[in-house]
């Protein structure tokens, strides 16, 4: 071959390059373009003032729908949550509430890279206080009481499903500012002896009425558990082996959460089940599908979750006793909580 020919080769190699990048840049900035306008097809959505406490039962959430207002935490109608939504203008990638309290997790987004946080809402959403959250924001929970919130990030890989991640749950006294940054610092009980151990992890906070007790999973050697709290004693007592992301019934008898089952996709291995937490016994839920996700109960019936969707994620509902099946209930939304 010529040198001539070789540059000639060269030239044309860089010119494609060039193209290839050039595509890439236009394709991403019109892909942007889009997030930020509204689809015809998408919820209908106001700005206007949203709180956490008074007026008719409503469901706020993460709304995803692309335009002015997406990642705003927006209320809908409890009742129907694929209504009218308003937008409070506060941006979380995820949140929770109860009682007048929120705890919503954010980005900040800097030069080089993101960083978290976790803020906690007054009912008129205002920041009461922050704390730097050290990974990436999953799990967010409110006590019923509005006393304690929790939050977990992952500091290590991105998802449940690998081997290879590390989390760190924390909770804070919203009264004293008292933070625990990692539930590691507590003792831990497992089939009734002290347990230690270099790879201890902790997510999926739940809280009970108490302000004393709550629940979470715990993972080991390869395996998962529930292990239930105790605020005063700063305790962790295992339960219940294979659970991830419990979430407490509001009377309190029950834990709803995802478990892995044999037989399914590495990519998705995870059913849905609810544990009486008096008899040990396992309902599974009517979903077929593997759901990623700290369930939200609205009611001592019924459960919300997220699950995939074009916008990112849809909610759905199900029955908590194992009957009936699944029913999408809002397009383009995540993180709910249902506030009166």
């Amino acid at each position: 071959m010529t040198l001539r020919s070789r540059v000639l080769i060269l030239v044309s190699a860089l010119v494609v390059l060039g193209g290839v990048a050039t595509a890439s840049v236009l394709h991403a900035s019109a892909r942007a373009g889009q997030r930020d306008q509204a689809r015809p097809d998408g919820p209908r959505i106001t700005a206007g003032r949203l709180t956490l406490t008074g007026g008719n039962p409503r469901v706020v959430f993460r709304n995803m729908a692309w335009g002015p207002h997406r990642d705003e935490l927006v209320s809908a109608p409890a009742d129907d949550p694929s209504g009218p939504r308003t937008a409070s203008g506060v941006k979380c990638l995820r949140f929770y509430a109860a009682s007048g309290t929120g705890v919503c997790l954010q980005a900040v987004h800097g030069p080089a890279q993101d960083t978290y946080r976790a803020v906690i809402l007054d009912a008129r959403l205002k920041e009461r206080a922050r704390y730097d959250v050290p990974g990436i924001p999953s799990r967010a929970r409110v006590s019923p009481s509005g006393r304690f919130a929790a939050w977990t990030a992952f500091v290590g890989g991105d998802s449940y499903a690998g081997t290879a991640f590390s989390t760190r749950a924390a909770i804070v006294d919203t009264r004293t500012g008292r933070l625990t940054p990692t539930l590691e610092a507590y003792r831990v009980v497992k089939d009734g002896h002290p347990y230690r151990a270099a790879d201890v992890n902790f997510w999926g906070v739940t809280f009970a009425a108490d302000d004393r007790t709550f629940y979470a999973t715990m993972a080991t050697h390869g395996s998962t558990y529930l292990v239930r709290g105790d605020l005063r004693t700063r305790t962790l007592t295992t339960l219940h082996p294979n659970v991830e992301c419990p979430s407490l019934s509001p009377d309190g008898t029950r834990i709803a959460y995802k478990k892995r089952v044999k037989g399914a996709p590495k990519d998705a291995p995870w059913h849905l089940y609810v544990l009486n937490l008096n008899t040990a016994r396992e309902t599974p839920l009517a979903e077929p599908r593997s759901v990623d996700d700290q369930l939200v109960w609205r009611d001592n019936h019924t459960l919300t979750y997220a699950l995939p969707g074009d916008y990112g994620a849809d909610l759905y509902t199900i029955p908590a006793d194992g009957t009936g099946k699944a029913h999408r209930v809002a397009t383009a939304a995540v993180s709910p909580a249902y506030v009166d």
